[in-house]
C-alpha cells in the first residue's frame, strides 16, 4: 500500500485550503474526520505521515468528545512508532491553557498572572486573590477566544456570573487572568511550521476578544474580527520582516514539546514587554493577509508534510 499523508481533524472547512495545497503538489492524502468512530487497539496502523490538527475548540461544533477520541487515535499511532506532526504532546496543550502556561514558564516565557479556578465562589476569590484593578476570565478549554471576558470590578464578575450570558469552560475550569494593557488594541500571533518560524501577522482587538483566522470565521462566527466586510483596516495584516528574540524562544518551546505546527499568541504591555498567552496548535490563516503578504502557511505545511512523507518512504 503506498504511504499516504492522514489528516486527522474535526472540522472540515477548516482543512479544505490544506487539502487544496496537497492536491497542488500532487501529494497522497486521507482524511480522518474524528466526531466519532473507533479504534481497534488489536491492529496495527497504515504506514504514512499522520496530521493532527484536532481543536480545543471542537465542541462548539458539536463534537464534544473528538480530542478525547484523537488522543486514542495518537496514542495507538505513537505506539507503533507512526510518523506523527503534532502528536499527543501537542493535543496535550491544545486542550489546556494551564498546561501551556506551565511549559511556557519552564521554556522561560512569560505568561500573565493566571489563576484556574472550579466553581463559581471559587472564580470570585481567585478575582480578589489576584487583586487587580482589571482582569480577564477565560476557558482553559477553548478555541477562537471563546469565553474572554473582561472585568473592572468583582462586583461586575459577580453579575456576570449570575446572570444567564455566564459561559463555562467545557471542562469546568475557568481561568482568571491579568489584564494586559497594550498601547495599541492588537496583538501579535507567530506561525511555526516544522517547528521554524514562518511569518508573524498583526491582529487588531478593537472589536473584541474572538481572534480566529480562519476564513470559515466569515460565515460561522458573526464576532470574529475578519470577513469582506471590514470597512478601513484589515483585522489581519502580515508583519514584513518580524524579527524579536522571542523567535528563538518560542522555537525551542516547541522543539522540547514535541509541536511542528503551532501559532503562539502574545500581546506588548505599555512598556513594550511581551506576554505569550496562547499556544495554537490547531492553526489557521487568513487568505486575504496571505495575499497581501504574498506568503502562504497552507503551502508551507503542505510542503513540509511531502518531505516528512518522502522520510517515510526511503
Amino acid at each position: 500500500m503506498t504511504e499516504k499523508i492522514y489528516v486527522i481533524h474535526e472540522n472540515k472547512e477548516w482543512t479544505a485550503h490544506l487539502i487544496n495545497r496537497l492536491e497542488q503538489l500532487n501529494l497522497p492524502y486521507e482524511e480522518w474526520h474524528l466526531d466519532e468512530g473507533t479504534v481497534d487497539l488489536s491492529k496495527v496502523p497504515p504506514e504514512g505521515v499522520f496530521y493532527s490538527r484536532m481543536s480545543a475548540s471542537s465542541h462548539t461544533r458539536g463534537n464534544r468528545f473528538a480530542p478525547e477520541l484523537t488522543e486514542a487515535v495518537l496514542a495507538w499511532l505513537e505506539r507503533h512508532g507512526r510518523k506523527v506532526v503534532n502528536g499527543s504532546r501537542a493535543l496535550r496543550l491544545e486542550v489546556s491553557k494551564v498546561n501551556q502556561y506551565m511549559a511556557l514558564d519552564i521554556a522561560g516565557i512569560r505568561t500573565p498572572k493566571t489563576i484556574a479556578a472550579v466553581g463559581k465562589n471559587e472564580i470570585i476569590q481567585a478575582a480578589k486573590d489576584l487583586n487587580l484593578s482589571s482582569f480577564i476570565t477565560k476557558h482553559n478549554r477553548a478555541g477562537k477566544g471563546l469565553g474572554v471576558q473582561l472585568f473592572h470590578s468583582i462586583e461586575a464578575l459577580q453579575e456576570y456570573l449570575d446572570g444567564s450570558s455566564f459561559d463555562p469552560s467545557i471542562d469546568g475550569i475557568t481561568l482568571i487572568q491579568e489584564y494586559i494593557q497594550a498601547p495599541e488594541p492588537y496583538i501579535t500571533r507567530c506561525e511555526f511550521v516544522g517547528g521554524k518560524f514562518v511569518y508573524a501577522v498583526r491582529v487588531d482587538t478593537s472589536e473584541g476578544f474572538e481572534l480566529c483566522p480562519a476564513d470559515a470565521c466569515k460565515i460561522d462566527d458573526l464576532f470574529c474580527p475578519v470577513g469582506e466586510d471590514v470597512p478601513e483596516k484589515l483585522k489581519f495584516q502580515i508583519v514584513e520582516g518580524f524579527q524579536d528574540p522571542i523567535i528563538e524562544k518560542y522555537e525551542e518551546f516547541l522543539k522540547n514539546n514535541d509541536i511542528q505546527v503551532a501559532g503562539i499568541e502574545f500581546i506588548y504591555d505599555q512598556n513594550g514587554e511581551i506576554f505569550t498567552y496562547d499556544v495554537n496548535t490547531n492553526t489557521n490563516y487568513n487568505s486575504d493577509a496571505e495575499a497581501q503578504a504574498d506568503k502562504y502557511g497552507m503551502l508551507e505545511l503542505a510542503n513540509y508534510l511531502g518531505d516528512q512523507l518522502s522520510v517515510v518512504e526511503q
